[in-house]
């Protein structure tokens, strides 16, 4: 089944354009969506969980026309928010039962799931402890046990390891990646951590100025991508340097004999043992360098330096 199929759907608030003309089609899998802060990635989320009608355009999720079919289409896709929403007051238990309720489900059946989920994510001794008394940490893995609470087949998770510590988004990621293992739920992943996307998703949507820039499979992706080579060099640097030049391919000096070289897609490496014989050098090193999807992103969104450097921090999990 097709997962997502929207096609020219816009979105504006007053003079913003949050979404302009998004087409997508996602088959079924785990998508990372990526973008810089104003991207429109959660202007997009609502429109896929029916909460916000397009200015523009339609299309369907999970079969489902996302301007018609909202309360169904609830009922098929759980939604983990970035903010908290607690109830105050509330026991863990009851926060989930009232979310099974809220899914559509008889209450009877949202309570006993609600003591399953609670397990299932770590939380079961905590059950009847009120949500003021959680912490940031258990706060994440409730919001996680709301959304899988009426068995969804498809996951939203909206920044889930937002305000962890290194140690915690660690934990919250091996539960994630369990829960794909072992449910095989599509699953779509709003994150600025680009590591946390590289970790568990196989495909990737890449959002800017609200339009898609980049979406497929990210090794596909990334075949798109000038491929860098690092290459060290016994002998006479400046003659091997000068080879590389007049072959066209554009080097960065990291120390007196080794550089990365940027090469054109189709460019076969045994050419540098050419070049390095022509000028009188010997190849001592040289390892390819496969394209992450902080390069990807900067590739693809011509991101300016602010950017770069917010993702440089952001990919890393700083």
């Amino acid at each position: 089944m097709t997962l997502v199929d929207i096609h020219h759907v816009s979105r504006r608030y007053g003079r913003v354009q949050a979404l302009a003309d998004v087409t997508l089609t996602l088959p079924e899998g785990t998508i990372g969506l990526v973008g810089n802060n104003g991207a429109g990635k959660s202007t997009l989320l609502k429109i896929l969980l029916g909460l916000l009608k397009p200015d523009a355009g339609g299309g369907t999720i999970l079969g489902c026309d996302i301007l018609h079919a909202s309360t169904r289409l609830r009922g098929l896709v759980g939604y983990m928010p970035e903010t908290a929403a607690i109830v105050p007051m509330l026991k863990g238990v009851e926060f989930v039962t009232l979310s099974g309720d809220l899914y559509g489900m008889p209450h009877r059946d949202a309570r006993r799931r609600a003591h399953e989920v609670l397990g299932y994510v770590g939380l079961g001794e905590l059950r009847y402890r009120r949500l003021e008394e959680y912490s940031t940490g258990n706060l994440q893995r409730l919001k996680l046990a709301a959304a899988l609470v009426h068995d969804p087949q498809l996951l939203l998770l909206d920044e889930p390891t937002n305000g962890l510590d290194p140690e915690g988004r660690g934990s919250m990621l091996r539960l994630i990646q369990d829960l794909i293992a072992e449910t095989g739920k599509s699953v779509i992943l709003c994150t600025h951590l680009l590591g946390d996307i590289e970790r568990l998703c196989e495909q990737v949507v890449v959002l800017h100025r609200g339009t898609v820039v980049g979406s497929g499979i990210l090794a596909e992706l990334r075949r798109g991508a000038s491929h860098r080579f690092e290459v060290g060099w016994l002998g006479d640097g400046e003659a091997f340097l000068a080879r590389l030049r007049a072959a066209g391919l554009e080097h960065e000096r990291v120390n007196a004999a080794l550089v990365k070289v940027a090469a054109p897609p189709g460019w076969d490496a045994s050419r540098f043992f050419s070049l390095a014989q022509e000028s009188g050098a010997v190849i001592a090193h040289l390892k390819p360098e496969e394209e992450d999807l902080e390069g990807l992103f900067f590739r693809v969104t011509d991101a300016p330096p602010a950017v770069r450097t917010h993702y440089e921090g952001a990919a890393h999990g700083h």
